[in-house]
């Protein structure tokens, strides 16, 4: 067993002891197809938590989109996304990057689908000065930290209540995001 299959298989356990009922799973050719629809690949891991896990509806607070099914999914949210992105002069959404959990308040957690180890993103468009490089922040340096951090209780997300003793894990600014804005 590999540290991924170790990972997918305690995520698993969680989402099955957090989460009364799971949508069902996607077969590979459902997550091919929604690659395609797309333009890009998912990274290897994202595409296991659909096709071993579930179809969203698990994970930190308000949960995974579901992938291409339902009302709001990854597909969805990502191609409205980058619609009013493209816009206009002022891109705020770049390619590749697939929202996957909806924080509230126009904030996204997202997925650098081109980047190696597919970096948690942290999309908080509020109070930005029109420059939305501001608004992108790393949440974690790859999908697998910021699974870990949910499992662990140990992402800035855990914290329901901050006493203000603690020091909370803080986003760092995303260094890509003016390049990646600039290519939208």
């Amino acid at each position: 067993m590999t540290d991924l299959d170790s990972l997918v298989q305690r995520v698993a356990a969680k989402a099955r002891e957090a989460t009364a009922e799971l949508p069902p799973v996607l077969s590979a050719v459902e997550v091919a197809a929604a690659e395609e629809i797309l333009g890009f690949r998912l990274p290897p891991l994202l595409a296991r938590l659909y096709k071993e896990i579930a179809d969203g509806g698990f994970g930190p607070d308000y949960q995974l989109f579901p992938l291409n099914a339902g009302e709001r999914t990854v597909i969805s949210a990502y191609l409205a996304e980058r619609a009013e992105s493209s816009d206009g002069d002022n891109p705020h959404w770049p390619a590749g990057v697939v929202p996957i959990l909806d924080w509230g308040c126009g904030m996204y957690a997202a997925v650098d689908c081109q980047s190696e180890r597919a970096s948690v993103l942290l999309f908080e468009p509020n109070g930005f000065d029109g420059d939305w490089t501001k608004a992108w922040s790393v949440d974690a340096a790859s999908l697998e930290d910021w699974l870990e951090s949910w499992l662990s209780d140990s992402g800035w997300f855990s914290v329901d209540e901050y006493d203000g003793d603690e020091e909370l894990p803080e986003p760092s600014p995303w260094s890509l995001a003016a390049d990646r804005l600039a290519v939208s």
